[in-house]
């Protein structure tokens, strides 16, 4: 089932957001979240009038998503970026499909035209997640990305949404 996030799942975010950044070069980000940091932004995407939401099995959170402005300034005001992520122990059961599907059901009803992934070249099975669900490699910037010691690419996708 997805559903929107809550404050109240920061927990289970958190578990799975930080296996994320602490393990794998799906994200070039090392600092992991607070449970408090993410509650506050549950709150904020959504009092902004994005998406946060989780994909939750057995009353337990497997997944989540949420998307956001894609750059700053009124210009990129119909662009937006997402991130979804699920339990390694709930790959390839159809969450994350789930979790991006209702990003961008969102997201076209509050009138996004595109939406954008940044993906690390480290993580292959991302780029072929992402070009399944219908985006196209929109380049690639090369040595942008630092982590575990070393320099990543980062792919960018797009999928045009209206």
């Amino acid at each position: 089932m997805i559903r929107p996030a809550l404050p109240q799942d920061a927990g289970a975010i958190a578990a799975i957001w930080n296996h994320v950044i602490r393990d794998t070069a799906a994200t070039f980000n090392a600092e992991e979240k607070s449970v408090s940091d993410i509650a506050a932004i549950v709150t904020a995407r959504q009092a902004a009038g994005r998406a946060f939401v989780v994909a939750q099995e057995a009353g337990g959170v497997v997944g989540f998503g949420t998307y956001d402005q894609f750059r700053g300034g009124v210009g990129y005001r119909h662009s937006m970026e997402h991130s979804v992520h699920v339990l390694p122990a709930a790959h390839g059961r159809g969450f994350g499909r789930a979790l991006l599907a209702a990003l961008e059901d969102h997201a076209r009803m509050a009138g996004v035209h595109v939406m954008i992934a940044g993906v690390s070249s480290e993580n292959q099975a991302g780029r072929r997640f992402h070009e399944a669900m219908g985006y196209q490699l929109s380049g690639t910037v090369p040595q942008v990305g630092h982590k575990f010691g070393r320099w990543m690419d980062l792919w960018l996708l797009h999928k045009i949404l209206t």
